[in-house]
């Protein structure tokens, strides 16, 4: 496979160095791609460093120019930046999944190969099949399945898919990762089985998320009651009180009319780490996955990272703190939407959070907001206050894709257009442009969509 020999290129080429410079993205993918990395160059002796960025851009290249690394490996961004890249004459590696602009020549990317990078492969499983022909890496596959879980790359079909499949399968095969069909809720391993209803996002259930209360009267109406003083979790219940929830939850969000619902988002496969332990954090991947996204997105990917390399003491007990402020935070987020209402144009629909949502989270909260907009014809696109200006975010629908919809393109041409810079996938893009801005950005984006799916 024309894949597996670019990535043996690339890994050769890192064998040729005593260090290097590991430069990656502050979400789940991106820490995990980060430590996969740091696994393999440790194994084979060799010096490493990590850094994290928002967003790759001529600024921080330069910076990371300046410090004259022997080899810097880009993982889960880079693809953006090829050029500037190939310009400040870099010796670098680049594992990456987005939509790639330029070329060089160690670029791993699935796009070149003829693979959806949105769907069937994160940056993180880039980055595991270069470190796959470093050596004897095959374990690290159970954080590649965290990595693209936490990029959401099952949601489509319910499962993964492509070469998330295949990588899945060696985890399988070198008995670090398991998989099933169960609830997808966040929370199955660790949380009082009320809590898995009453913070959840991915399902926005109106009435239920957001309240213990209502919560934990839902399941006492359909005969679930605590054990003693306490609730169960849902690795604790019998099989025939999983499928009374299910049921109900089925029920619940068909009668409500809950847009875009499907039996499809509340069940589906999940993805059990076979060497952590039961009822933690980081047993069951999108736990993992989330309890990543909150120490990257709150500036404390160091904390994150640690966890990934096998800290369970110190780094692991902070990351739960800032785990549960995350959750937090983003039900209050969509509360935020859910109460100021979204503004449809004509090509597009979009909520300005300003300075109440953080602009590490506002994605995850536009992407969550698709539970209950009424309009799934138009793609959701989110702004937020950032320090040099505004951040802005955007998810879409396989409908949309469909019909010729493709973020990553239309949110780079916009905001190259008013002086920002962006790009992504084709169901979900970022960029990052100036606040007085905002306006323009958002009539030229409307245009470009517009041209996309007209």
């Amino acid at each position: 496979m024309a894949l597996v020999k670019k990535a043996k290129e690339c890994a050769d080429h890192i064998k040729d160095h005593t260090s290097a410079l590991v430069v990656s993205h502050i979400d789940a993918d991106g820490l995990t791609a980060a430590a996969i990395m740091k696994k393999a160059l440790k194994r084979r002796g060799m010096d490493s460093r990590v850094i994290f960025v928002k967003q790759l851009d001529q600024k921080n290249l330069q910076e990371i120019a300046d410090q004259n690394p022997e080899l810097i490996i880009f993982t889960d961004l880079g693809s953006g930046m090829l050029d500037a890249i190939k310009s400040l004459k870099l010796n670098a590696v680049i594992a990456d999944h987005h939509q790639p602009q330029g070329s060089y020549e160690y670029h791993l990317n699935p796009h070149i190969f003829g693979f959806n990078g949105g769907i069937e492969v994160s940056g993180s499983g880039m980055t595991y099949f270069i470190a796959r022909e470093m050596g004897d890496n095959g374990d690290l596959a159970a954080l590649a399945i965290v990595g693209a879980v936490g990029d959401l790359q099952h949601a489509k079909h319910g499962q993964l898919i492509g070469l998330n499949r295949t990588i899945l399968e060696e985890g399988v095969k070198n008995k670090v990762i398991k998989y099933e069909k169960d609830l997808m809720l966040f929370g199955r391993q660790t949380r009082p089985v009320f809590k898995l209803l009453q913070y959840s996002t991915d399902i926005y259930f109106p009435g239920l998320t957001g309240s213990e209360e209502a919560s934990i009267e839902f399941l006492k109406q359909i005969g679930i009651r605590q054990q003693g003083e306490k609730w169960r979790r849902w690795i604790d219940l019998e099989l025939s009180e999983k499928q009374k929830i299910v049921s109900a939850l089925i029920q619940f969000g068909l009668t409500r009319g809950i847009p875009g619902f499907k039996v499809e988002r509340l069940i589906g496969e999940v993805y059990t780490l076979l060497c952590e332990r039961e009822g933690t954090e980081v047993r069951d991947a999108s736990e993992f996955s989330t309890l990543l996204n909150s120490t990257a997105r709150y500036d404390h990917a160091d904390i994150g990272l640690s966890v990934c390399m096998g800290d369970r003491g110190k780094s692991f007990d902070e990351a739960c703190v800032l785990l549960n402020e995350h959750r937090k935070n983003l039900v209050e987020g969509l509360n935020f939407v859910k109460e100021k209402g979204i503004t449809e144009l004509h090509n597009l629909q979009y909520f300005d959070s300003g300075s109440k949502i953080r602009e590490t989270i506002v994605g995850i909260v536009a992407g969550m907001s698709a539970s209950f907009v009424n309009n799934r014809n138009l793609p959701i696109i989110a702004f937020a206050d950032s320090q040099d200006g505004v951040k802005v975010s955007s998810r879409g629908n396989q409908d949309l894709l469909r019909k010729g919809l493709n973020l990553g393109a239309a949110i780079s041409q916009a905001a190259k257009a008013v002086g920002g810079n962006g790009g992504g996938h084709d169901i979900a893009a970022g960029a990052f442009i100036p606040r007085e801005s905002k306006n323009e950005f958002l009539k030229i984006l409307d245009m470009k969509i517009g041209s996309q799916i007209n």
